[in-house]
Parts: structure tokens; C-alpha cells; sequence
């Protein structure tokens, strides 16, 4: 596979967001992250972070147990949506869009951040959705599939659950998963002509 086949390449990226826990609340993304990716050899060629502030500050946690999870604090000083929203359009529009679970959380969520600022939301030229892959590929022999069990099956250490390196450790996953990278040209080939599916008949 020439990397022509995809002018604009392929961006893996997650999103952190908190977790409702009150009638009514929504999601608020706290931390976007994504990686330009090329196809031919699946490597990494550009990256972005940011923390997120959300409108309400209340809705990210004052404390996290996890070790340099996000809290209040960390987000307090960091950019609105609306101040990062041109950029992660940039690296979003027109590529095809990769990540786990994407479809039904982050696709999503992004759609909803951008309509909340009155703005045009980025469109993909494909999606890839790494739990659909996997799932098809692996079936249950990784657990239950987060990203977290696939990171143990294939010995790539512990999820951080932070944007950039959950996207790294997603490309790491596929990398692991398809070493000869024909499965994976035939699944880029069909994503690109499918653009809203990430599970092919």
C-alpha cells in the first residue's frame, strides 16, 4: 500500500471526559489528544495534547485515583474548547479517524462539543474502530477488549488513561495485532470507501 492511497493519512484520537453521575449531566471533555499516522507503515508523525477546561468547572473531580489523573486543578488554567476547537478541526477534517471504541463515545462527543460552541463539526474520510477490529480478530481471547485488557494481552504495560499516551498504546495494540500489516491494508482500503462504518459486511 502506497501512502497516497490516503492524502490526508489516518489521526488516532481519544478524548477524557468526566463521568456523569448526576440526572441530567453530560459528558465535558477534559483532555483531547491525536497522532497523524502513516498508513504505509504505521508510524507516528505528528502529535497534539491539550487539557480542556469545561464550562463548569464542578463536573472535573477535585482528586483521581489514578496516578496523574485529571482533577479540577489541572484543568482550571487550561484552554476552552472553543479557544482549541480550529486546531483539533485541523487535525480531525477530512482524514480517516482511528481509535477504540470511537464510534459510540468519542465520534460522538466531539459532534457534541463542536455543536455546543455553534460551529461545524469535522467529518472523517473513513472511520477504524479498534474495538470492532479486534473484537472480529481476537474474538474473546483479550478479555473483554478495553484497552486496558488489550494492553495486558499483548504485554504493553498499563493504560494511563490520558489522551496521548492511550492513543500511542492504541496504535501499539495494532501494531501487535497485525506484524504483517496485510489485514490491516485491506481494513484501511474498505474504511476509506466506508466512511460512517467501522464493521464491514
Amino acid at each position: 500500500m502506497e501512502i497516497q492511497t490516503f492524502p490526508n493519512g489516518i489521526v488516532f484520537f481519544d478524548l477524557e471526559t468526566n463521568v456523569p453521575n448526576k440526572t441530567g449531566q453530560h459528558f465535558h471533555i477534559l483532555e483531547f489528544g491525536a497522532i497523524i499516522v502513516c498508513p504505509r507503515k504505521l508510524e507516528e508523525l505528528e502529535s497534539f495534547t491539550t487539557l480542556i477546561q469545561p464550562k463548569d468547572l464542578s463536573v472535573a473531580s477535585l482528586r483521581s485515583s489514578r496516578l496523574d489523573g485529571i482533577t479540577r486543578a489541572k484543568v482550571t488554567d487550561a484552554p476552552s474548547f472553543e479557544d482549541v476547537a480550529e486546531k483539533i478541526y485541523g487535525l480531525l477534517n477530512g482524514r480517516i479517524w482511528a481509535g477504540h471504541n470511537i464510534i459510540r463515545f468519542d465520534c460522538v462527543r466531539i459532534k457534541e462539543a463542536f455543536a455546543e460552541i455553534g460551529k461545524a463539526a469535522p467529518e472523517p474520510s473513513g472511520i477504524i474502530d479498534s474495538l470492532g477490529l479486534l473484537s472480529d480478530k481476537f474474538g474473546k481471547r483479550a478479555g473483554n477488549m478495553k484497552m486496558a485488557s488489550l494492553a495486558a494481552y499483548f504485554s504493553l504495560g498499563v493504560q494511563k488513561h490520558r489522551s496521548l499516551d492511550d492513543v500511542r498504546m492504541n496504535l501499539e495494540v495494532l501494531n501487535s495485532a497485525f506484524l504483517d500489516g496485510t489485514e490491516y491494508e485491506e481494513y484501511l482500503k474498505q474504511s476509506s470507501r466506508h466512511p460512517n462504518s467501522s464493521k464491514l459486511d
